[in-house]
C-alpha cells in the first residue's frame, strides 16, 4: 500500500464527509454554514440524473489518505465566458483540513481539477479565494495562476 494520498472522484458514500468538510470550509472562510441537508443536495447534483440525461455538471474530487480518511475536496463545473466566447472550468471549492496543507495534497487536487478540464476539452480554470487567505494565494501563485481583481457578489432570488 502506498503512503501517498489518493485523489479520486467522490462516490455517494463520501458525501457525508464532503458535507463535513464543506462546513469546515465555510467556517474557515467566515461564511454561513451550508444547509443541513448538504449531502443529500450534493447527491442530487452529482449522481441524481437519469441514465439517459447528460452527465451532471458538478464534479467532486476527494483526497483520501491510505487509511481511508478523506482530508480534502475540490468541486468544479463548466461555465461560459461571454468575453472569451468559450467555456472554462469553474473551481468552486478546494479545501484541505488543517494539518494536511503544505504536504502536496492540494497540488494533487489541482492536478485532478486540471485533468477534469482536459477531459472536457476546456483550456482554462477559474476560481475565487478570499483576499485575506494568504496561504491559498501563495499556493495558487506557485502554480502559475494569475489573480484578477474583482469582487464576488451574491443576490438571493426571493419567491
Amino acid at each position: 500500500m502506498s503512503d501517498a494520498p489518493l485523489v479520486r472522484r467522490a462516490e455517494p458514500a463520501d458525501l457525508p464527509r464532503v458535507a463535513e468538510l464543506a462546513a469546515l470550509h465555510a467556517q474557515y472562510e467566515r461564511a454561513a454554514p451550508p444547509a443541513e441537508d448538504l449531502a443529500t443536495r450534493l447527491a442530487a447534483l452529482l449522481f441524481g440524473t437519469p441514465a439517459d440525461s447528460p452527465a451532471p455538471r458538478l464534479r467532486c474530487l476527494v483526497a483520501q489518505l491510505p487509511g481511508g480518511e478523506i482530508v480534502g475536496y475540490a468541486t468544479c463545473a463548466p461555465e461560459v465566458s461571454t468575453w472569451g466566447a468559450c467555456e472554462y472550468l469553474h473551481m468552486d471549492c478546494l479545501f484541505l483540513v488543517p494539518g494536511h496543507r503544505g504536504l502536496g495534497v492540494g497540488g494533487l487536487l489541482m492536478d485532478a481539477v486540471l485533468a477534469e478540464a482536459r477531459d472536457l476539452g476546456l483550456t482554462e480554470i477559474q476560481w475565487n479565494t478570499p483576499t485575506w487567505n494568504e496561504g491559498a494565494i501563495r499556493f495558487y501563485d506557485r502554480l502559475g495562476a494569475h489573480a484578477k481583481e474583482k469582487l464576488r457578489y451574491s443576490l438571493p432570488v426571493e419567491g
